[in-house]
């Protein structure tokens, strides 16, 4: 079974009390998922031919099936609820190779 990967970008971040909210809840929600932070908010980025230097996470699934149902977990939603409008993300959910 190929693994599921969620892959976010932060056009721009909310307060650091919103993300802290946010992140809290957020490693709550997936923790029941199994997920794993394989890049974590903070890690350096290098941004190179039409990249944008981006707060970047990288979160791993033992499938795709489970990255899709994490993302709408009610939790997660919960997560999702308290980062409000002051964040805008580029967030996919993609299958490994």
């Amino acid at each position: 079974m190929k693994k599921g990967y969620w892959v976010v970008a932060y056009r721009t971040v909310g307060d650091e009390a919103t993300m802290n909210n946010y992140s809290a809840l957020a490693r709550a929600a997936l923790g029941q998922f199994g997920a794993r932070i394989l890049v974590a908010p903070g890690s350096a980025v290098t941004a190179l031919e039409a990249g944008l230097k981006q707060m970047t996470v990288v979160v791993e699934f033992d499938s795709y099936e489970i990255a899709l149902a994490a993302y709408q977990s009610a939790d997660y939603k919960k997560a999702l609820d308290a980062l409000g409008s002051g964040v805008e993300r580029d967030f996919r959910i993609v299958e490994g190779a």
